[in-house]
């Protein structure tokens, strides 16, 4: 049942925005996007309602530009102006507080940021940019690290939950978080802006876009710097010795290209390239008691990224049937150096996929969808060079009757030299109740995970752990189930879902006690489920409130244990208020539950942290159409709390700057 959309609060379209000049000229909308990239929109939408705190259309649902009613799962959408206006510098801050989610990050800004999906595990959800799956083939779990990745160039952040492989192929257990970067459009637009603040916080951005004929253009450059955060609690510090905060400097350059070749044809590219380092404490041991501490020095971490994508997009029928095929590649090259280490670790990971894609639409609101992909990635260290390949073939159909009732279903069939065929399915469908609105939803899924190349092939002999080439992937079935009700001319609504994931054949490490040997089989069981709700409200023309609630519960089937790092509850608050029309204020509240976690070194395996609520106050002044001066203040209350346990997030912070634009500074 295809479900309302359950997103973050937008921009009200009550604040009267700079008009923006147009050159008149009715352009074609083609972007690079998801596997299955589709023109991506967000228009200021006319009049106040809690539709407003909606999203107008998303894409990673289906792979297709979508009308928000339409669309079939639970998603949160996060536009730029979200960003923008709270401030929000890193994916993992963006993320925080999004329902269904719960973001751990070691330390402050540039400390390794994972997500748990509706309590899957950290690699169970699939990152996508401008289509390019970003995660890393190098590392032991092919995960991504968002506390690396910034948002100054997002257009918006698509937060798609529930197993997606029927769509996404592997990796998609939890489900699947698309972003879009910003295309270039109308008259040339130079932006900059300097901002500063605690812990040596000093960042920059610079970008120049617009569109011109056929042709639309986007360069961005963004700098994050922090030089002095404090991470390691005191209290795990040997007597005498003196915390060291952590350094983090990020380089990120990116643009985006576009050109209507012709009527039938356009061609896209997209390119980003990160550079960044981070300082920071590691662990030592006693060699006596081999009791684990945090070293007197630093350990370094260099991370560079290239992700790119070609795109040519061939159009027929009056544009209702459009065909895609791109190119994406992806490269991570990770350098690691700890204090004592005689040469630095690193590893290089690499993946090239090719795709094509057709989308057919078969009457309004009615697509059919049929695609391939070709997928090779490689893993090199010192030691292993090793490389897998994955094709993969799929079809959809969205389909919508009279208005109230809409349906998807996809299918899928990966083929991997590794470990052969693995279909995948996913249906969802929604229903409008006629008079009261009422929105019914529901969907159904199943999902898997890829054995990764680490696991595969690196072991550690002097330490008596082995690769296991014979690993299975792993699997889950889930599905959810929920409503969404609007009220009084909808200017509020409420809805609740509820989701249940089975997960089987967890990779998991066992050990043998006769010749104390170790590798990874696959024994695990989990069973995680729970409800995401939410109430928003337009208050009136100047003010919003949303509030989100989560209660999951995710258990180790086998053992019968909570799992880690899965608090039961979370819940947000977020309002935003335009006092007067140059003037918006917002300020977002976050609670974490208590939940089980290991200490620092798990020696430790199973404790109970702490819950902690963190409070996030922000306002911006338009001057003028060129100028906008801006501040907050994170962690109003100075709440200490870990999260993990042994690393400290950052406590009271202060920060303010300016943002310049030749026009339309926004």
């Amino acid at each position: 049942m295809l479900p309302p959309v359950e997103v973050a609060p937008t921009e009200s379209a009550a604040k009267p925005q700079v008009p923006r000049r147009s050159t008149g000229k009715r352009e074609r909308q083609h972007i690079v996007r998801a596997p299955r990239p589709e023109p991506l929109v967000s228009p200021p939408v006319p009049g106040v309602s809690a539709a407003n705190l909606f999203p107008t259309v998303v894409v990673s649902p289906t792979g297709v530009v979508t009308p928000a009613n339409l669309v079939a799962n639970s998603v949160t959408v996060l536009t730029a102006r979200d960003m923008e206006r709270d401030q929000r510098r890193t994916a993992s801050d963006a993320l925080s507080a999004v329902p269904g989610l719960n973001l751990v990050q070691t330390g402050g800004p540039g400390g390794q940021a994972s997500i748990f999906m509706r309590g899957t595990n950290s690699n169970h959800t699939k990152v996508l940019i401008d289509g390019i799956d970003v995660s890393d083939p190098s590392s032991p779990n092919r995960s991504f690290d968002l506390g690396k990745l910034l948002t100054s160039d997002l257009q918006q952040i698509e937060v798609l939950r529930g197993p997606q492989s029927g769509l996404y192929g592997a990796d998609a257990l939890g489900g699947v978080i698309s972003m879009v970067t910003k295309k270039g459009d109308g008259p040339a637009r130079v932006t900059g802006s300097i901002e500063g603040g605690s812990f040596g916080t000093f960042n920059q951005t610079t970008g120049l876009s617009g569109s011109q004929d056929h042709f639309n253009y986007a360069f961005n450059v963004a700098h994050f710097h922090a030089n002095d955060v404090p991470v390691t609690p005191v209290e795990l510090l040997p007597p005498g010795q003196k915390a060291i905060g952590n350094y983090h400097d990020n380089m990120t350059y990116s643009t985006k290209l576009g050109a209507d070749v012709s009527e039938y044809l356009a061609l896209n590219g997209v390119a980003r390239y990160t550079d960044a380092t981070l300082r920071f404490t590691g662990d030592t041991f006693d060699p006596v008691t081999f009791a684990s501490f945090p070293a007197a020095a630093q350990s370094t971490q260099t991370v560079h990224q290239l992700f790119t994508r070609g795109e040519a997009v061939w159009s027929a029928l009056n544009d209702r049937m459009k065909s895609y095929f791109g190119v994406n590649n992806t490269n991570h090259w990770n350098y690691n150096i700890s204090p004592g280490d005689a040469m630095p670790t690193i590893t290089t990971g690499d993946r090239i996929k090719y795709d094509w894609r057709t989308t057919t639409e078969l009457a309004r609101n009615n697509n059919f969808i049929i695609g391939a992909e070709h997928e090779t990635e490689t893993l090199q260290t010192a030691t292993v060079s090793a490389q897998n390949v994955n094709k993969a073939g799929y079809m959809e159909l969205q389909s919508q009757l009279r208005d109230r009732v809409f349906f998807t279903a996809n299918v899928r069939q990966d083929d991997n030299e590794r470990f052969g065929g693995h279909p995948t399915f996913r249906l969802a469908s929604a229903v409008i109740v006629p008079v009261a609105d009422t929105k019914f939803k529901g969907s159904y899924g199943t999902g898997f995970k890829a054995p990764t190349l680490n696991q595969l092939f690196v072991g550690f002999p002097a330490f008596f752990f082995f690769a296991n080439p014979n690993l299975k992937p792993e699997e889950s079935v889930g599905y959810d189930a929920g409503f969404e009700q609007p009220l009084f001319n909808d200017r509020v609504r409420f809805g609740s879902t509820y989701f249940r994931n089975n997960i089987t054949d967890l990779i998991q490490s066992m050990s043998d006690a006769v010749t104390f040997t170790s590798t990874n089989v696959n024994i695990g069981k989990a069973i995680t489920e729970g409800t995401e709700s939410f109430v928003a409200a337009a208050i009136t023309d100047r003010l919003r409130v949303r509030a989100d609630y989560t209660f999951t519960r995710a258990v180790d089937a086998t053992a019968g244990l909570e799992l880690l790092r899965r608090p039961k509850e979370r819940w947000s608050a977020n309002v935003i208020w335009d006092p007067i029309d140059t003037l918006t204020l917002s300020a977002t509240v976050l609670h974490v539950g208590s939940f089980v976690d290991g200490s620092r070194d798990f020696s430790i395996p199973r404790l109970l942290a702490p819950a902690y609520t963190v409070a996030n106050v922000a306002a911006e002044y338009l001057v003028t159409d060129q100028l906008k001066v801006f501040g907050r203040v994170d962690n109003l209350a100075n709440a200490h709390y870990q999260n993990p346990t042994g690393f400290l997030q950052p406590g009271l912070a202060v920060y303010g700057g300016i943002r310049l634009a030749n026009h339309d500074v926004r």
